[in-house]
């Protein structure tokens, strides 16, 4: 039998017993993830709440169990919380806008890549570093991002004398104290970026990407990934033959779409 046939058996075994794949995130990512109050646009609803999650990493889920023949559920948990929930088994798998780091890749095993995320900046469209061309041009600058992520952890400190705050606990939070001019400038991954621009109009959107004097981040911290607990080659391997059939235009389409349907668009 062949691989293909074997992935056929499995996927129709799985269909007749109705697996259900449990996949956590945070649903308050926006666009990788966010709750709304109904099931508008495709939402699903999150387990043990009246509430719906929708956003390119539900989009992603969707299309995972509609290929495999599984059955959906959502699971809202804090950032922090991710990682030890695929551990420890109360999850199937995380699609909460993941980078692929080796420090995580030493607690769980990932897919291959489903989403490419170049490093952005977030400043106001009115404020000191609106002009800034490159990392150097934000020396200074107060600046945060969120808890755990390769925006505050990697590039905040390659800022020239930065005034690094405390780390935000979610991206919404980030997007409020720069809102609330709690600091100068954020750093965050293009989706976040595009998306927030859209919430906050008053924002702007800073790409380094191509010059001399952009963010130094290593291809793994920009590859988003499917995280699982680690052993599981069978949902690992599931998994990817989902996403090889995928392309990149697949993938910017699909946020594209995310994005414009985020409920602080409308």
């Amino acid at each position: 039998m062949t691989m293909a046939l074997a992935l056929g058996a499995a996927t129709a075994a799985n269909a007749e017993e109705g697996k259900v794949l449990r996949v956590a995130m945070e649903c308050g990512y926006a666009p990788y993830n966010w709750t709304q109050p109904d099931d508008s646009n495709g939402a699903v609803p999150i387990a043990d709440s009246p509430d719906y999650a929708y956003g390119y990493d539900v989009m992603m889920a969707k299309h995972i169990c509609e290929e495999l023949g599984y059955d959906l559920e959502i699971v809202k948990l804090d950032w922090d919380s991710l990682v030890p929930a695929v551990q420890s088994g109360t999850v199937d798998c995380v699609i909460a806008g993941q980078s692929i780091t080796s420090e995580r890749l030493e607690m769980v095993d990932f897919s291959e890549p489903y989403y490419y995320a170049s490093i952005i900046t977030l400043v106001k469209a009115d404020g000191d570093y609106a002009d800034a061309k490159g990392v150097s041009d934000l020396s200074g600058a107060t600046c945060t991002s969120q808890l755990n992520t390769v925006w505050y952890d990697v590039c905040l400190p390659q800022i020239p004398d930065a005034n690094i705050l405390p780390a935000q606990e979610s991206a919404p939070a980030m997007l409020v104290a720069l809102n609330n001019n709690a600091c100068d400038l954020v750093v965050t991954d293009m989706p976040t970026g595009m998306a927030a621009c859209v919430a906050y109009p008053d924002f702007k959107l800073l790409d380094f990407t191509g010059s001399d004097d952009d963010f130094e981040v290593s291809e793994e911290e920009i590859n988003i990934g499917i995280s699982m607990k680690k052993g599981n080659t069978e949902l690992k391997e599931a998994i990817d033959s989902v996403l090889s059939k995928m392309t990149v235009d697949d993938y910017t389409a699909m946020m594209d779409e995310a994005i414009s349907v985020q409920p602080l668009s409308e």
